[in-house]
């Protein structure tokens, strides 16, 4: 690697670098703060550009690096500590969790190149999905409906609906059953 060939000139930021020192400035004061609640943190993100639903839990510490890039499905929980490094899309399902001290991350370079390249590729969890505290989604991660993530396990790639993985890479380890509560509420496509 050559760092000294990097660039980021091809990056497309998604808002104005103005917007995007207002939401440094807003998150560093307030919004990574230990300071409790969530309807004045949904506010915040939505008035940044994010799309948050109904009953968004978002616990304190919570670091986003571009909410214009955020989408958060109803009644989703976010804990304490996670860090949304959403250089593209990160979405989140209805009813899903990420747990405290998950690292959601949507970049990264290739390191076979002397130029560094940077690689970014969203990022989806999907409803009743559940990543566990200290865990990893790597760039363009893709987690089906009810999916597990275990605690400090590092999810890669499509981890299938109804399932609980686990380890570094994550592997599937036993299916997870659905409550008859959630498939009476899960509307059919």
């Amino acid at each position: 690697m050559r760092l000294d060939r990097f660039s980021s000139d091809s990056f497309d930021r998604g808002a104005s670098r103005t917007k995007e020192a207002l939401w440094l400035l807003a998150s560093g004061l307030l919004f990574a703060s230990w300071i409790p609640g969530s309807r004045w943190r949904r506010m915040l993100l939505k008035s940044f550009g994010s799309r948050i639903g109904h009953g968004v839990v978002l616990k304190p510490r919570m670091t986003v690096k571009f909410p214009w890039r955020l989408q958060i499905g109803d009644y989703a929980w976010i804990g304490e500590n996670v860090w949304i490094d959403n250089l593209e899309l990160v979405s989140i399902g209805a009813h899903a969790c990420v747990s405290q001290g998950a690292y959601l991350c949507t970049g990264s370079h290739d390191w076979s190149l002397e130029s560094f390249d940077l690689i970014v590729r969203p990022i989806e969890v999907g409803a009743h999905a559940w990543v566990g505290a200290q865990s990893v989604l790597t760039p363009g991660t893709v987690m089906g409906e009810g999916a597990v993530l275990t605690a400090a396990s590092i999810g890669k790639g499509t981890l299938a609906a109804w399932t609980v993985y686990a380890g570094h890479p994550a592997r599937s380890v036993r299916e997870r059953s659905r409550s008859s509560e959630i498939v009476r509420s899960t509307p059919r496509s």
